[in-house]
């Protein structure tokens, strides 16, 4: 005889509630982290590995770097800024290099020297620079850069596929700029936004 006051229990009905209850939680859970995860993986930061010796002593292979693109966003690369970029021959390759002739102006390569001739400087100015610690073996090139175009070399001139061959690097091809070395951890390092080169005084 039923217990007076008393009301029948489906005892399958709180499992059940729990159980879609911790789903939902997980949805909620998932969904939230893809949206901020999504957003800063493909518009704010990018994990990238170098691949190669173009960059040493600057940067050596396999070292794990993090890519700042919300600057170039709201502005332009600057000279000196190290630049992640799809290769102009293969958009599926990622290169990184170091920008060194901005939109408009003329690059020399020439007598192991860079020489970048502007508005400010008709005459040329020679880049003094100090982050290379070898001969400056260069190939001989002469370049006038578009309203919309970069001249980038690799820190390790006798070993860098750049624009020396492979011509100037569009705006649109700019992926960001290097923003911290992650890995190895005796090499970490957050880098700084100004410019890397300064003319010879």
């Amino acid at each position: 005889m039923p217990f007076p006051f008393s009301r029948n229990i489906d005892i399958e009905t709180k499992p059940k509630r729990a159980i879609i209850g911790l789903i939902y939680e997980l949805v909620q859970v998932v969904a939230i982290s893809l949206a901020i995860i999504i957003p800063v993986r493909y518009f704010l930061i990018q994990p990238f590995y170098v691949k190669g010796a173009s960059m040493e002593p600057s940067f050596y292979d396999h070292e794990y770097l993090i890519i700042d693109e919300l600057s170039y966003r709201f502005g332009q690369p600057n000279r000196g800024d190290i630049v992640v970029f799809h290769y102009p021959n293969d958009t599926k390759q990622y290169f990184i290099k170091r920008v060194i002739g901005l939109p408009g102006e003329t690059v020399e390569v020439a007598d192991g020297k860079i020489k970048i001739y502007n508005d400010k400087e008709p005459n040329g100015m020679i880049l003094h620079e100090s982050y290379l610690d070898q001969d400056k073996t260069l190939t001989t090139r002469t370049v006038t850069l578009k309203s919309d175009e970069f001249f980038v070399l690799g820190d390790n001139r006798i070993a860098s596929l750049d624009s020396r061959y492979f011509g100037a690097v569009k705006r649109d091809l700019v992926v960001g700029k290097v923003w911290l070395r992650g890995w190895p951890l005796d090499r970490w390092k957050i880098f700084s936004l100004q410019n890397y080169i300064a003319p010879n005084p």
